[in-house]
C-alpha cells in the first residue's frame, strides 16, 4: 500500500474513532440526565395513575407518556447545561492545551451537543409532548377494537391533523412577513425552512417569557430567602415575645376547651380555632429563631441577601454595558457560527474568573425565571406537588420548562451575559439580526429588573425599620364618620 493511501486510511480511521467517541460521550451524558429526570418526575408523580388496579391499559399508556415526559425533561436540563458546559470547556482547553486526558473535549463534540439539543427540542415540542397528551386522552376510534394500538392510531391521526394545521399557519405567517416568491418556494422545504421558522417563533416566545418571568422571579427570590432563613432583628427581645406568645396560646386553648365543656358560653369556636392556629404558627417561628445560633441569625441572612443583590446588580450592569455596545458596535449583536473553535481565546475579558461569573449568572437567571414562572398568577396552578401531580400537569410542566430552557442560550447571548456565540441552528433565528428587537429587549430587561429590585428592596428596608422601632404595634388612627340621618 502506498504511503499516501496509508495516510488517508489513518485519517479516516482517526475520524471514525473520534465520531464513535463523541457518540459514546453524548449517550453517557444523556443517559445520566435521563436517570436524574426519572427520579425527579417519580418524586412528583401521582402513583395512582400508574397502578394497574383499575385498568391495565390506562396504566401502560400513562407509563409510556411518563417516559416521553422524562425524555423531554432531560432535554430541557441538557439545554440549561449547554452554554455553561461550553464556556467551562473553553476555559479548560485554554488552561490545559496539551493535556492528553482532555483531548476528547473539542469543538466537534460541543457542536454536536448543540445540534442534538436543538434536534431533540424540536422533536419534543412538536411531536413527543403533543403525542403524550393526546395519547393519554385517547380511547380509540368508535367501532374499533380496544387496546393500546387503537389509541396509537387515534393519536397519530389527531397529531397529523394538528401538524398540518400548524404548518399551514406557519406558511401563511411566513408568506405575510416575507412577501416574495422566493420565500414561498422555500416553504416547500420542510427541514430547511418550516421547522427552523416554527422553532424560531417558539424561541421568541420563550425569550419573551424569560423577559417577563426573570425580573419577577428576582424580586420573589428575596422574599423566599427571607422566609427560609432566620432574619436578624434589631431592638427586639425574643424571650419576651416567645413568653407572651405561649401565654396567649394557652389562654386561647383554655377558651376553646371551656366553650366545648359548657353550653352556657356563647363562643365562636371556629373563630377561636383559627386564632389558635395562627398563634401556634407564630410561636413555632419564634422558637425556630430562638434556637438559631448567633452566626446563623446575624450572618446567614445578610450574606444571602447581599449575594442576591450582588448577582442582580452585576446582571443589570452587564446588560447596561451591552446596550452601549449595541449602539456603538455592530459586533455586539448576537450571531450564530457553524464552527466551534474552542481553546483559542477566553470569552471574558477577566479570564477564568469572568467565565466562572458568566456561568453563575446563567444559572442564577434560569433559577429566577423558573421561580418567577411558578410565582406568576397565570402559571401558579402548574406548580407540581409531591406524590400528587397528575400526568397532564406533568406534561404541562415539561413543556414549560423546555420552552424556558431552550431559550436560555439565546437569552444569555442577547443580553450580553456571555460572549459565546450561538452554535448550529440556534443562530439561525430570524429575529436575532433585528437591531430594534435586541435593543428593546435589553432595555426592557434592565428597566424591569431595576424597577422590581428597587421596589422589593425599598419595601423590605421600610418593613424592617418599622418592625425594629416597634411602629407596627401602634394603633391605627380611626376617623369617625357622621351617622346617617343626623344633621350637621
Amino acid at each position: 500500500m502506498a504511503p499516501v493511501e496509508q495516510d488517508a486510511l489513518a485519517v479516516r480511521e482517526q475520524l471514525f474513532h473520534d465520531r464513535v467517541r463523541e457518540c459514546i460521550i453524548c449517550a453517557l451524558l444523556f443517559v445520566s440526565l435521563y436517570i436524574l429526570c426519572h427520579f425527579i418526575i417519580t418524586h412528583f408523580k401521582k402513583h395512582t395513575d400508574f397502578t394497574a388496579v383499575h385498568d391495565d391499559e390506562d396504566a401502560a399508556v400513562n407509563r409510556i407518556a411518563l417516559g416521553l415526559c422524562t425524555f423531554t425533561l432531560a432535554v430541557a436540563l441538557g439545554a440549561v447545561l449547554l452554554l455553561p458546559f461550553s464556556i467551562i470547556s473553553n476555559e479548560v482547553l485554554l488552561s490545559f492545551p496539551q493535556n492528553y486526558y482532555i483531548q476528547w473535549l473539542n469543538g466537534s463534540l460541543i457542536h454536536g451537543l448543540w445540534n442534538l439539543v436543538f434536534l431533540f427540542s424540536n422533536l419534543s415540542l412538536v411531536f413527543l409532548m403533543p403525542f403524550a397528551y393526546f395519547f393519554t386522552e385517547s380511547e380509540g376510534f368508535a367501532g374499533s377494537k380496544k387496546g393500546i394500538m387503537a389509541r396509537v392510531y387515534e393519536t397519530s391521526v389527531v397529531l397529523l391533523l394538528l401538524t398540518l394545521l400548524v404548518l399551514g399557519m406557519v406558511w401563511v405567517a411566513s408568506a405575510i412577513v416575507s412577501n416574495n416568491a422566493a420565500s414561498r418556494q422555500s416553504l416547500y422545504d420542510l427541514w430547511e425552512y418550516y421547522l427552523p421558522y416554527l422553532y424560531s417563533c417558539i424561541s421568541l416566545f420563550g425569550v419573551l417569557l424569560l423577559l417577563l418571568c426573570t425580573p419577577f422571579g428576582l424580586s420573589t427570590m428575596f422574599t423566599v430567602t427571607g422566609k427560609l432563613l432566620v432574619k436578624p432583628r434589631l431592638l427586639e427581645d425574643l424571650d419576651e415575645q416567645l413568653s407572651c406568645t405561649r401565654l396567649e396560646e394557652a389562654a386561647v386553648s383554655r377558651r376553646i376547651s371551656s366553650g366545648k365543656a359548657s353550653c352556657w358560653l356563647n363562643l365562636n369556636v371556629e373563630l377561636l380555632r383559627e386564632q389558635f392556629f395562627a398563634i401556634r404558627s407564630k410561636r413555632r417561628k419564634l422558637e425556630l429563631r430562638h434556637r438559631a445560633s448567633p452566626w446563623q441569625r446575624n450572618l446567614g441572612y445578610p450574606l444571602a441577601m447581599l449575594g442576591l443583590l450582588a448577582l442582580t446588580g452585576i446582571s443589570v450592569l452587564i446588560v447596561c454595558f451591552h446596550v452601549l455596545e449595541l449602539l456603538l458596535d455592530d459586533a455586539a449583536m448576537p450571531r450564530g457560527i457553524q464552527d466551534a473553535s474552542l481553546g483559542q481565546v477566553s470569552f471574558s475579558i477577566f479570564g477564568s474568573f469572568g467565565a466562572a461569573l458568566q456561568v453563575i449568572l446563567i444559572f442564577y437567571l434560569m433559577l429566577s425565571s423558573v421561580v418567577g414562572f411558578y410565582s406568576s398568577p397565570l402559571f401558579t396552578r402548574l406548580l407540581p406537588e409531591r406524590q400528587d401531580t397528575p400526568l397532564t400537569k406533568i406534561i404541562g410542566n415539561c413543556v414549560s420548562l423546555l420552552v424556558l430552557s431552550s431559550a436560555l442560550p439565546v437569552f444569555s447571548r442577547t443580553l450580553g451575559i456571555t460572549r459565546f456565540d450561538l452554535l448550529g441552528d440556534f443562530g439561525r433565528f430570524n429575529w436575532l439580526g433585528n437591531f430594534y428587537i435586541v435593543f428593546l429587549y435589553n432595555m426592557g430587561f434592565a428597566g424591569l429588573t431595576t424597577l422590581c429590585l428597587v421596589k422589593r428592596v425599598s419595601w423590605a428596608v421600610q418593613a424592617e425599620l418599622i418592625c425594629a422601632f416597634g411602629l407596627h404595634k401602634l394603633p391605627l388612627p380611626v376617623t369617625r364618620s357622621r351617622p346617617l340621618g343626623k344633621p350637621r
